[in-house]
């Protein structure tokens, strides 16, 4: 009988203790497969730097000015440290990146993760239904953030995805700014720099 439950006790340590090293604190938007990508790719980020990366994808109410510092605290006690959780909530329209500790915000730039997942929900072209672009969008996001961390620190990961949409969007920019250039050149610049000639 001692045995038995010796035997039930060990069970569930080690299942509380696998789930909560998962790196998917809370999720009511994933399919497996993205799920699947995720838990590769913060188990990389965490044998090679001792980071844990963990990600939140919720339908719960976040409005503007909601502190998603305080929603992340309620999932604190089962995380491990240090760490930097992604929260994905489309319901509001909202994108948070929340780590353990100032110090490892250095490690990643904010305005890039949340451009990689915004510039997936964004694309009106991609053929995707709204649940697929999610999932792009949290898998897309994640990589970014697991791969700027391990960049940081001189560190190369194998698993995580090629942003090629930032890469698009950056190609984008440059084209659009280089022919506003153009447009200023051919209807402002040139007839002021005519002008001064002819005087």
């Amino acid at each position: 009988m001692i045995k038995t439950y010796a035997r039930l006790a060990l069970l569930v340590l080690v299942f509380s203790s696998s789930l909560f090293a998962s790196p998917i604190i809370k999720d009511e938007l994933l399919k497996p497969k993205a799920k699947e990508k995720i838990i590769v790719m913060a188990d990389e980020l965490k044998q090679k730097t001792g980071i844990s990366a963990y990600t939140i994808t919720t339908n719960d109410a976040l409005p503007r000015g909601t502190s998603m510092v305080e929603y992340a605290k309620k999932f604190e006690v089962n995380l491990n440290k240090p760490y930097i959780i992604f929260i994905f909530a489309p319901h509001n329209q909202r994108i948070g990146i929340i780590p353990s500790s100032p110090e490892l915000s250095n490690l990643y730039n904010e305005a890039d993760v949340k451009d990689a997942a915004i510039d997936v929900v964004r694309d009106e072209y991609d053929g995707n239904s709204i649940e697929d672009k999610y999932n792009i969008a949290v898998v897309q996001a994640f990589s970014e953030l697991a791969e700027e961390v391990a960049k940081s620190k001189g560190i190369q990961l194998t698993t995580t995805i090629p942003n090629e949409t930032q890469w698009i969007v950056n190609f984008l920019r440059v084209f659009i700014y280089a022919g506003a250039i153009a447009v200023f050149w051919i209807f402002i610049g040139r007839p002021i720099l005519r002008r001064k000639k002819s005087e």
